[in-house]
């Protein structure tokens, strides 16, 4: 998986090639993406390609989202109902995320179909997204726009989250382990978030699960009005009516789920443990991807392939497995700057030169490495949209003594570029 620069996409009799993929289809669109399936040249396989316009996406301060989805998608690759992500690319004027593909679309798009399913499948489908999300958790990530339209099926009928523009990262978080952010679909959203309190997220997922099982179900909203106001002041007052199709032991959860303090309100690893989730459940659907990991750990145990310009980047203490192997964590900094790439590297190589490093500049040309003693850092850039960059300086090899004098005459340096360090916003 890897992030590069790409070629504008070439038509060739009649059809679009966009790198080693055939650009076919358009399967949907949104105000700054749309969505397309496209087949790899090499292996045969469809996937999915989301591409981003970067001029709308700047013009609406999208940039962050763009991040954050990527990062969070990133981190949380392992688990069976979490949609992939691939690779991604990027021209001048677009962003392009090659993503696994979901055949069966959105639920909503099935409910809307199909009507209301039975509550052995509702329950399927509740059992994969709970499982999909309390990973995330588990990873210190809140996906905080969960509903039925950001929930995809496979060719197979197996639920993968997406969308996690809205996600929050770890470092999103305060000091006390809150979240401020108003974000989400209102109708979905908790009470806390609507009123703009400090929240924990974790919480607020578990209320909008609680939305998402009763709308399965009933087939339609348990609080739903054009005025906010009006429908957060249903939300405290627990004014819903449930279908009668709902059963006995559903409704008591989802009356917990939807219960307007959040530090009453049943969590999702509760309601894992209760005996109506556990009814039927398949290994496959709760699987934590042991197998994955392991898989994972061992080819992360090899020093073999290099680090990309999208390890780089989206890499963080959430992701980070070098405790595992009894490495200690190397420094890392990202920050944004309005200057070009090239600027970046041009800058980076003067600093180094100045503060006496060896420089050596990277084919790339936006890759710069820095070497002082046995201290080895890599600085990389990357283009989001016209003017504004994305950079990272880390660490790669060094000894612990002497590595924190040479980072900190290194930030010290870079402080005058920055714009802006990425600890990422709350």
């Amino acid at each position: 998986m890897g992030l590069f620069n790409l070629k504008p996409p070439q038509k060739t009799s009649g059809t679009v090639l966009l790198g080693k993929y055939e650009l076919g289809r358009k399967l949907g669109s949104g105000s700054f993406a749309k969505v397309h399936v496209a087949r790899s040249i090499e292996s045969g396989e469809l996937v999915a390609v989301k591409i981003i316009d970067k001029k709308k996406t700047s013009e609406a301060h999208m940039e962050p989202r763009i991040i954050r989805e990527i990062e969070a998608m990133r981190r949380l690759h392992n688990h069976p109902n979490i949609l992939k992500i691939h690779e991604v690319m990027a021209t001048k004027s677009k962003i392009y995320l090659i993503m696994e593909l979901a055949t069966g679309g959105e639920l909503f798009g099935k409910l809307l179909r199909s009507g209301r399913p039975s509550e052995s499948v509702a329950r399927r489908y509740f059992q994969q997204l709970l499982s999909a999300l309390s990973f995330c958790h588990r990873d210190g990530i809140t996906h905080r726009d969960v509903k039925p339209q950001n929930l995809l099926l496979d060719k197979e009928g197996n639920l993968k989250v997406c969308d996690f523009g809205l996600s929050a990262l770890p470092e999103h978080r305060t000091s006390q382990g809150l979240l401020r952010t108003y974000c989400g679909t209102p109708a979905y959203t908790a009470p806390e978030v609507i009123a703009m309190r400090a929240y924990d997220g974790a919480k607020a997922d578990a209320w909008s699960c609680g939305v998402v099982l009763f709308v399965i179900l009933a087939g339609y909203l348990p609080f739903d009005d054009s005025n906010i106001v009006t429908m957060s002041r249903k939300m405290n007052r627990r004014e819903y009516r449930f279908s009668s199709r709902i059963s006995r032991p559903v409704r008591a959860i989802i009356y917990k789920l939807l219960d307007p303090n959040p530090t009453t309100r049943m969590s999702i690893e509760t309601v894992m443990g209760t005996s109506w989730f556990k009814k039927s459940l398949k290994t496959s659907d709760l699987k934590s991807s042991l197998f994955e990991l392991d898989r994972f750990l061992v080819k992360e145990a090899k020093p073999s392939n290099p680090i990309t310009a999208f390890d780089l980047i989206t890499m963080s203490s959430g992701w980070d497995l070098s405790r595992m192997f009894g490495r200690r964590k190397r420094k890392e900094k990202r920050f944004t700057v309005k200057v070009s790439t090239k600027e970046v590297v041009e800058k980076t190589e003067m600093i180094g030169e100045k503060l006496g490093f060896r420089v050596e500049k990277k084919e790339e040309a936006r890759v710069v490495g820095l070497g002082k003693g046995r201290t080895v850092v890599v600085v990389e850039a990357v283009e989001l949209v016209e003017g504004l960059v994305l950079a990272c300086v880390k660490v790669v090899e060094g000894v612990e003594e002497e590595e924190e004098s040479h980072w900190l005459e290194l930030i010290g340096e870079f402080e005058k570029i920055v714009l802006s360090w990425q600890n990422g916003d709350n």
